[in-house]
């Protein structure tokens, strides 16, 4: 059962803390990127038949197979991931940033230019679920930025084959590529590249614990768009909720994983009973119930606060993925909120709407680190370069003004490559 607690009885730290079970994820991780690195394809068919059960000839999917793959998804449900789709390219093309020119003194050009990666890699986790809307918001802000190469590894089933949803919603956003590995190989492979899938320049989405830890262990010889730990949601929620949906919402995330954290931040003792009374209802009736009641049990929590005030400081200490403004006018608690993953507004936006449907994207910081990272977006898959043009005229009159800084610094080539310039 979810634990109750005011909270002057529970430190910010432990609010989201899990029970971890001990396994040596890093010394695992490190192995198997060494044996991708040196065996390639080889390693990644052995892995595939190891971790999924499956044999497999190749590890590129056929576009026979993602046409059949198409033909097989019922209609209504594609029509539902052509909507989500629209939504998520909506919101992602406003955060286009343009490049920029400044030439407003003689003899002086300045700018940046905002140029795509070459190639990104998406990781779409397999397993215990499909995630199609994973496939969606992290292959769409790629496009849109421009990549030229947009890939996806995704584990196979014991027959070989990737989940028909997924397949469908990488043809509706125009993923170039999609290979049949998953885990810490798949993260390997897309780092140092083998005979069948190329190096990228960019990792990103979300995966387990061995999946956060290759894109650590492989940070630097790619960029990665960030370590994501398991699902987080706080629910700010006043007295006047109705109880079932802040359990609906809390659950909501607590079935994604056993790891994941559940949390309620209420000024009501009697919402806090009752939404406890009604997570115990609707355990039961859930598809994935013993993950959700082992999340619940191990790392769920309801926390009373004295005001609205309270609750609204401790999400901003916490900083969760996920946090719901179950709440009147939620816009008056807006600007009070800076550290969050995502919010949701009000009493009728559960957390599934952005997961799924809404537009803004899903792919989003954890374990704290919403106080200094954002949610994927376009910028992850761009990169910044600058230039600066100066005439004769436009360097004989500050290159006085740079050789003395240069001096200063003790650096006088620095000093000299600019003075030499209008002394000859």
């Amino acid at each position: 059962m979810i634990k109750i607690l005011k909270y002057s009885e529970v430190s910010n730290d432990e609010i989201f803390s899990r029970v971890v079970p001990e396994t040596d994820v890093e010394g695992i991780v490190s192995e198997i990127i060494d044996n991708v690195r040196s065996n390639g394809d080889k390693a990644l068919l052995e892995y595939c038949e190891k971790f999924d059960k499956a044999k497999l000839d190749n590890l590129l999917v056929t576009n026979e197979e993602i046409d059949e793959a198409v033909q097989s998804v019922e209609p209504k449900f594609l029509e539902i991931l052509e909507k989500a789709a629209d939504n998520i390219r909506k919101f992602h093309e406003k955060q286009v940033r343009n490049s920029f020119i400044i030439n407003d003194e003689a003899g002086i050009v300045m700018g940046q230019k905002v140029i795509p990666v070459d190639s990104a890699g998406l990781y779409v986790p397999g397993g215990t679920a499909a995630y199609p809307s994973t496939v969606l918001m992290d292959s769409i802000p790629a496009k849109i930025a421009g990549c030229k190469e947009v890939v996806i590894t995704t584990p196979p089933n014991s027959e070989g084959k990737i989940n028909p949803v997924i397949l469908a919603a990488a043809y509706i956003a125009g993923v170039d590529k999609i290979y049949k590995v998953g885990g810490a190989q798949a993260i390997a492979a897309l780092a140092y590249g083998t005979e069948t899938i190329n190096k990228v320049d960019k990792i990103v989405g979300p995966g387990n614990a061995f999946v956060a830890e290759a894109k650590k262990q492989v940070f630097g010889r790619v960029s990665i768009d960030m370590i994501a730990g398991p699902s987080e949601i706080l629910v700010v929620a006043d007295g006047t909720c109705n109880p079932k949906y802040v359990a609906a919402d809390l659950l909501s995330q607590a079935e994604h994983d056993k790891m994941a954290s559940a949390v309620l931040v209420t000024d009501s003792f009697d919402l806090a009973k009752a939404v406890s009374e009604e997570i115990e209802i609707q355990i039961p009736m859930l598809e994935r119930s013993e993950i959700a009641r082992a999340s619940i049990d191990n790392n769920g929590k309801i926390i009373v606060a004295d005001s609205l005030n309270v609750a609204i400081d401790i999400a901003n200490e916490i900083a969760p993925e996920h946090l719901e403004l179950c709440v009147d006018n939620p816009f008056d608690y807006l600007d009070s909120i800076r550290h969050a993953g995502s919010i949701f507004m009000g009493k009728n936006c559960p957390e599934a709407l952005g997961d799924y449907f809404a537009g803004p994207n899903h792919t989003l910081p954890t374990s704290g680190t919403a106080k200094f990272s954002s949610p994927l977006s376009v910028d992850d898959f761009v990169k910044k370069t600058q230039y600066t043009y100066y005439t004769k005229e436009a360097l004989s009159k500050v290159a006085e003004d740079v050789g003395f800084f240069a001096e200063k610094e003790g650096l006088t080539a620095h000093a000299k490559s600019a003075v030499i310039r209008i002394k000859e």
